[in-house]
């Protein structure tokens, strides 16, 4: 992991609960395709980029047994 790398401390979702946004520890709000990317340069902490079943690349927490730290259970701002 990156020294720098930031952890995802809140997440904002469209009116389809999808998350669109989210924000990150130094105050930041990236969009989820600049998040997807930033994942995987290792510029996000404890959390990785995957090819769902429709073939798009999505973004998860890793797993680490806690729910509460997943994206979807993230405050939302």
């Amino acid at each position: 992991m990156e020294e720098n790398a930031q952890g995802v401390i809140g997440v904002r979702k469209n009116g389809d609960g999808d998350i669109i946004q989210l924000k990150l520890e130094n105050g930041s709000i990236v969009d989820y395709k600049t998040a997807q990317q930033m994942a995987k340069n290792k510029e996000i902490k404890n959390v990785n980029v995957f090819r769902g079943r429709d073939g798009d690349e999505h973004l998860r927490s890793n797993a680490d047994g806690d729910p509460s730290n997943n994206l979807d259970n993230l405050p939302t701002f």
